[in-house]
């Protein structure tokens, strides 16, 4: 496939066979270095025919779950466990997962608020191009594991939206039941333009998210809980034959359907938490205090859920401003 459109380089073949390590080169010029370019890390198995499938992590670079189980998977794959073409991103938005931030530091951008992006824009446009006008074509499944990264908490998600007709509806669901996380959650409403399902959805290809928990770090059950996840997902799509997946556990099926799921800080200071991940609340409950240790002689505002549903998931951090997300409800199917 041409890559003109793109100022971007890869040094990967997608045509051909094997398995190919390297770098898609995002030229940039600075003052430090007049010809450089940013490495974004690529990784392509290909083997016989099959469907295509783009695995991306790192779009948000404080996610490190998902960069942990990919970087695991580039090492523990070979071509020939392969029955298809698999192409894998670590850290899909390398400035902001090499600092370890949400966003970029060379342009502040958001990648998963940027497309489609732009092939002549900045480093994190440059890049959403890349993936939804080069990538995207190719392939039939897209997958973007995301958690909830420095300031926030959710538990192991599998998170999509509702199919168009009954067969897309079908297939979705399918690849949601494959994963197996312990919650799955599907979104009502339009989509976010600027986000990567959104991307997907526009090239005609099925994909799926996550929230693989969050707070900044890794944990052994999540981490466990994500690996599995991903060779199920490739063993049902039939790019990995060869896994052999053990029983299902079990997913409790989710909705989230409006902003009043939503609890949000209105004032600034330092939150208290009324409850934990994985409460059930009622509408009217408070969900927090926010205490203003300037002025202790002040009393703390207090924050409310203004739905029934289960706390699905949890601001990390306790200095909080206003219009902070604190909490977000989901409510069984």
């Amino acid at each position: 496939m041409s890559e003109a459109k793109s100022l971007i380089q890869s040094e990967i073949d997608y045509e051909l066979s094997g398995k190919q390590t390297g770098f898609l080169r995002l030229p940039y010029s600075v003052h430090r270095s007049a010809y450089g370019w940013i490495p974004v890390p690529i990784v392509m198995l290909k083997n016989g025919s099959g469907p295509t499938a783009l695995v991306m992590s790192g779009n948000h670079g404080d996610e490190y779950e998902g960069q942990v189980t990919l970087t695991k998977l580039c090492q523990n794959l070979d071509a020939d466990d392969i029955q298809g073409r698999l192409i894998i991103l670590p850290m899909a938005n390398y400035p902001a997962a090499h600092a370890g931030l949400r966003t970029s530091p060379f342009d502040a951008g958001n990648l998963n608020r940027s497309f489609p992006g732009d092939p002549g824009g900045n480093p994190t446009q440059m890049i959403a191009h890349y993936i939804e006008e080069i990538l995207m074509p190719m392939c039939d499944y897209f997958f973007d594991l995301h958690s909830g990264g420095s300031s926030l908490r959710y538990p192991a998600t599998v998170l999509r939206k509702r199919g168009d007709d009954g067969d897309q509806e079908a297939a979705l669901e399918a690849l949601q039941q494959s994963f197996d996380a312990p919650f799955g959650f599907i979104f009502g409403g339009r989509n976010d333009p600027r986000v990567s399902s959104a991307a997907a959805w526009r090239k005609g290809v099925l994909g799926l998210t996550t929230e693989l928990g969050g707070a900044g770090t890794v944990t052994p059950e999540i981490l466990a809980i994500a690996e599995r996840g991903v060779n199920r997902l490739l063993h049902h799509i039939g790019l990995l034959p060869g896994y052999e997946p053990d029983a299902t556990r079990g997913m409790r099926r989710m909705e989230l359907t409006g902003q009043d799921y939503f609890v949000y800080a209105r004032d600034e200071g330092l939150f208290e938490p009324y409850v934990d991940l994985l409460a059930e609340v009622k509408a009217g409950e408070p969900a927090g205090a926010i205490h203003h240790p300037e002025t202790p002689w002040v009393a703390p505002t207090i924050c409310h859920f203004e739905h029934d549903g289960l706390a699905i998931c949890q601001r990390i951090p306790a200095r909080v401003e206003l219009g902070d997300c604190l909490f977000h409800l989901a409510t069984d199917i």
